[in-house]
């Protein structure tokens, strides 16, 4: 399969089974996804790889995060997460934003990659990322952000990968306005 093909493939996965890759399956994805473009290869991420209680342990966190008295189910919901840890360096050359977007590309990167090798993905964001009881439960520094966790499983038989509606890339295609229309844009 080409990487083309992979990408148009890929679909993301609200429901799982309970298989998931080994670790040293994810190492070998990890080390491929780490490819991504670097500035100055600061590599400003890392990930944390949560099976079993470890699950259990974030569920607690989210709950004390919410207000909760019982533990969330969410984590649950996939027999590995992959937490997706912005782990930012200091640069002169290279913002925090920038780093921050190197980040993200390593888990899209591991998303493709786990799903052209077959599991199931879903990325899973939401405000507790931010919360001080989910960062303490990762171990997050002082120089870190918690972007979210990659839910990976088995893709079910049964269940059809969500659906996405294509995109028509001319309407996020255009060119560089001409110098022209930049300056009268400049003036109104």
């Amino acid at each position: 399969m080409s990487a083309l093909d992979a990408v148009r493939a890929r679909q993301s996965w609200s429901r799982v089974t309970d298989d998931a890759p080994s670790h040293d399956e994810l190492l070998t994805l990890v080390a491929a996804a780490g490819r991504v473009a670097d500035h100055s290869s600061l590599r400003p991420w890392r990930l944390i790889e949560l099976r079993g209680a470890d699950r259990e342990t974030l569920g607690a966190a989210i709950a004390k995060a919410e207000g909760d008295k019982s533990p969330s189910s969410k984590p649950l919901r996939a027999p590995l997460l992959i937490a997706v840890v912005a782990s930012y360096r200091k640069s002169s050359k290279v913002p925090r934003w920038e780093q921050e977007a190197v980040a993200s590309g390593v888990a899209h990167m591991l998303s493709l990659l786990l799903d052209e090798a077959g599991w199931g993905v879903l990325w899973r964001t939401g405000h507790y990322t931010r919360s001080k009881a989910v960062a303490k439960a990762h171990g997050i520094g002082k120089n870190e952000e918690l972007l979210g966790w990659l839910y990976v499983g088995g893709k079910p038989a049964d269940k059809k990968p969500g659906r996405r509606k294509p995109v028509d890339p001319r309407t996020f295609v255009t060119r560089m306005p001409s110098a022209k229309k930049a300056k009268k844009a400049e003036t109104t």
